[in-house]
């Protein structure tokens, strides 16, 4: 082969080799594009989680959530289980809003039983509540009680375990107090929680008062904001049919599960997937 075919064959080849080099070359780079885009969704969806508040209702306490905190703590939400006083909605409500006015960044409500009275008040007017979660709980329109709602349908016990407890307040006012009476806490509160863990949730139950389950709702945020709700087929406090009412009206999106009022205590994972799914669907 003559020197001048040599230059042609070795030109060829190095004009080949630089043009797949460009091509490798191209497609690293659309490559790098497309995994950095990905990357930029999935940073987006790990963005900032919202703050999960934790309202619980009457004949409880914080602690009802404890099983529900640790899941939603281990799935990277910052959760703060409120101490509700159980004195009315109003009140209550304002309590309430006082610890989310302090919370920085968006804001999930879980409301249980009575609970959900409050957050339903306490969230009206709030932009920085994304969703409202209820957990066997109400949901009163203007003008409707807990009690009302209660009796609009049947199927609740709760009046005949009932303990009341007057109470005098310190300007000389009174009232009463109600509790469940231990020895009958179980069966209509907690039926399918552990008898043992029964037992301390009998003996710390916070009591509310008689005149907060009278006391009329004055507005309801979940006519506008985003709703859940987990009814529980099996409940003796608040009859199944009255939360499935409140939860169609509410038009909520709502998870059935055959459990006790105490679901928070009974179905935790459960209860936590919920407000989970929540808290995705605001983001």
């Amino acid at each position: 082969m003559s020197s001048i075919e040599n230059g042609r064959k070795r030109r060829f080849i190095t004009g080949m080799a630089a043009a797949v080099g460009a091509t490798v070359a191209i497609g690293a780079l659309a490559f790098t594009g497309t995994a950095d885009a990905a990357s930029d969704s999935a940073a987006a969806d790990r963005g900032p989680k919202p703050t999960v508040v934790l309202e619980h209702g009457a004949f409880a306490d914080g602690s009802s959530w404890d099983g529900v905190i640790a899941k939603l703590r281990h799935d990277g939400y910052p959760v703060v289980a409120a101490a509700n006083p159980l004195r009315g909605p109003a009140s209550d409500a304002a309590a309430l809003r006082s610890l989310v006015d302090h919370i920085k960044g968006p804001v999930v409500l879980v409301g249980h039983s009575y609970g959900g009275s409050v957050i339903s008040e306490a969230a009206v007017g709030e932009p920085r509540v994304k969703a409202l979660v209820y957990v066997a709980a109400f949901l009163p329109a203007p003008g409707e009680s807990a009690l009302q709602l209660t009796n609009q349908f049947p199927g609740s016990t709760l009046p005949g375990t009932l303990d009341p407890v007057p109470f005098t307040n310190a300007d000389g006012s009174t009232g009463t107090d109600l509790y469940i009476q231990q020895d009958k806490f179980r069966a209509q509160f907690a039926a399918d929680v552990p008898a043992d863990r029964a037992a301390l949730a009998a003996a710390s139950q916070r009591p509310i008062a008689q005149a907060a389950l009278t006391e009329k709702a004055t507005t309801a945020a979940w006519q506008t904001v985003p709703s859940w709700d987990i009814v529980t087929t099996e409940d003796l406090n608040i009859p199944a049919a009255a939360q499935r009412f409140m939860a169609e009206r509410a038009h909520a999106h709502t998870t059935e599960v055959a459990a006790s009022h105490s679901v928070a205590v009974s179905h935790p994972d459960l209860v936590a997937g919920v407000i989970e799914k929540a808290a995705r669907a605001t983001r």
